[in-house]
């Protein structure tokens, strides 16, 4: 892990986490053949495998399944592509990204431009106590659940339960919750955003439906989609909610160093790593949003420090999902046994 303390940075001659943002500008620049080539290595094989799947259902239902479970892989790499769209890291045109982003939302189910501001709130105030409430995973400090009515704490106790989180959240967040543009009701541009990606998958399942019935709609799509979104919202999860995490009051935050701490390295197979776009090496992608996913690796290559700061294996990860809240007097995230036994 890094020390994040000032003076251990001046005496080891440690970069400071906002020095890193000019030395890492250096592989911000995106090289368009290579997007091309991103692009095109992970739509052709889904649609390919859409198609194959479709076939297979007048052969065997277990064949189509299985093959929608494969391709849910390419979904969550089209949605890690329309992600570095919305930080305008795929392409140098600021139009071609915004474009390629609208049209990925519809496959993964993601108004591009409503989700992209929330994304852009979450990286502007991620680890910002004062600031929670957009584009993450809600958290309590110990002393906000304390102070609940007990009504109020099984609530809150039901929202972190993994079964709930990683059970019924991706079928809420993606299903539900992705058709109105909620936090921007007023704002007619992300209610167009909304309703446009809404009209543009109705239309395609329906279309689906007039050629194949329900049954590519529910042994193709459904387990695409669901198996995509649960596997993005788990990176997501991994990617701040970690013990030695970061978080501040909103007068001791600072940007950067938020960054660094409070996001993971995730350490993938490297089948994995693909399939998610390096989205892993997340405390660099904090650092730095403007690089494309396709250079991340280049920056652990260069700078070994960052290789090995913040890293996390997937054993490991599994145990963040009983660690529920922050505790501000020992800056760590703890589970609410761990809670109980201290403060009890």
């Amino acid at each position: 892990m890094f020390d994040n303390s000032e003076t251990s940075r001046q005496q080891t001659g440690e970069i400071a986490p906002r020095d890193w943002v000019r030395i890492l500008s250096e592989y911000r620049e995106p090289s368009t053949g290579r997007s091309l080539f991103e692009i095109s290595i992970s739509m052709g094989p889904f649609l390919v495998l859409w198609g194959l799947a479709c076939w297979s259902l007048s052969v065997s239902y277990w064949i189509a399944f299985a093959l929608s479970v494969l391709n849910a892989g390419f979904l969550l790499r089209l949605f890690a592509i329309q992600h570095d769209c919305g930080h305008g890291a795929f392409f140098k045109n600021r139009a071609a990204n915004d474009w390629l982003g609208r049209v990925l939302g519809v496959l993964t189910l993601t108004p591009y431009d409503v989700w992209r501001h929330s994304h852009s709130t979450h990286h502007s105030a991620s680890g910002n106590l004062g600031r929670r409430g957009m584009g993450d995973i809600h958290t309590l400090t110990v002393a906000e659940y304390q102070a609940l009515a007990p009504f109020d704490r099984l609530m809150y106790r039901l929202y972190r339960n993994p079964f709930i989180l990683f059970g019924l959240g991706p079928s809420y967040l993606f299903f539900l919750q992705n058709r109105l543009p909620l936090g921007f009701m007023t704002n007619a541009r992300y209610w167009i955003s909304a309703m446009a990606t809404n009209a543009a998958i109705l239309v395609a399942l329906a279309i689906v439906y007039y050629f194949g019935g329900f049954a590519p709609i529910v042994l193709v799509f459904l387990p695409s989609t669901l198996l995509a979104a649960t596997a993005g919202l788990w990176l997501f999860y991994v990617q701040h909610q970690f013990e030695n995490t970061q978080w501040d009051s909103e007068e001791d935050w600072q940007l950067h160093d938020a960054a660094l701490h409070g996001s993971s390295h995730y350490v993938l197979p490297r089948v994995l790593q693909w399939m998610s776009a390096n989205i892993g090496i997340h405390h660099v992608h904090h650092l730095h949003s403007r690089i494309p996913f396709y250079r991340l690796p280049e920056v652990l290559r260069d700078h070994a420090e960052l290789a090995e700061g913040n890293r996390m294996t997937i054993r490991e990860s599994l145990a963040n999902a009983r660690l529920q809240l922050w505790d501000e007097k020992s800056k760590r995230l703890m589970s609410f046994a761990q809670v109980r036994a201290l403060y009890s």
